[in-house]
């Protein structure tokens, strides 16, 4: 592979969200000749995955390397520490891809130089394909650069382009961490059912599966949530004594409404 390859792409952290998007970029059909990976440690598994693929792993990044794109995924509190060495792998043709909560494109820019730069926020769900990305282009990204960077980013799902780079956050609230909220929402219809009397492996079985396959439902149905929702509700029955509780006014959609807004704000405190 030459070090100064236009096709190349390097992902600088491959961990959880990294190792995903790489091994999605190789069921894909990207060839791992063309994947450089910048990780001073990753998993063993993650290794294999490398080794395997014929991509080339390196602690650091190599004086001579210019890439075509390049992914940052690396936490936020060390951008700082990571983003130094990789600006000498940035070359004029060069898309810069970042998927750190809260870190601006001028932290970017402060590192990397003036760019081509896309801010992204994936989430977990892409480590089995089921991800969506919300993604921000600034003006220097080429088309050409922008189709690339969607269709390495769509190996884990939809990807959604925002207007502006301040609604990244917001996404960052909404779906970056929202895996999170569907897995307490699990954890919580456990332990009702836990203290109704079920076994508490039981209750958790039906709440995991129960979540699991309305996902699903909701992932191949054309309908509306909201549909989907009032199908499963007859008037007087049992699933409408639950809602009338859950969408009072003091119910989930406050709650979710002020969890939602604090991961925003917290996203824009990682600014930096």
């Amino acid at each position: 592979m030459s070090a100064s390859s236009s096709d190349t792409v390097v992902l600088v952290g491959a961990g959880n969200m990294g190792g995903a998007m790489l091994s999605g970029w190789l069921k894909s059909g990207v060839p791992g000749s063309s994947v450089v990976v910048v990780d001073p440690g990753p998993s063993p598994a993650m290794r294999k995955t490398i080794s395997d693929a014929g991509a080339k792993h390196v602690e650091a990044v190599p004086a001579d390397l210019k890439a075509g794109v390049i992914f940052i995924a690396v936490k936020p509190q060390v951008m700082e520490a990571v983003l130094p060495p990789v600006k000498s792998a940035v070359g004029p043709g060069t898309v810069i891809v970042s998927v750190a909560a809260g870190k601006t494109l001028s932290f970017l820019e402060k590192h990397l130089g003036n760019a081509a730069m896309v801010r992204a926020m994936p989430n977990t769900p892409a480590m089995v394909g089921r991800g969506i990305t919300g993604a921000f282009a600034n003006p220097r990204v080429s088309a050409e650069q922008r189709e690339r960077v969607h269709s390495l980013l769509s190996v884990s799902g939809p990807v959604e382009w925002v207007q502006a780079e301040s609604d990244i956050d917001a996404v960052t609230a909404l779906s970056g961490s929202g895996p999170a909220y569907v897995f307490y929402l699990v954890e919580c219809m456990a332990e009702a059912g836990r203290k109704l009397g079920l076994p508490a492996d039981l209750a958790m079985r039906l709440a995991r599966e129960t979540v699991a396959g309305a996902g699903e439902l909701l992932h191949q149905s054309p309908d509306e949530a909201s549909r989907l929702r009032q199908n499963v509700t007859s008037p007087g029955g049992t699933t409408a004594a639950a809602l009338s509780i859950l969408m009072a006014e003091e119910g989930m959609q406050p709650l979710f409404d002020k969890a939602i807004a604090a991961a925003r704000k917290r996203a824009e405190e990682l600014a930096g």
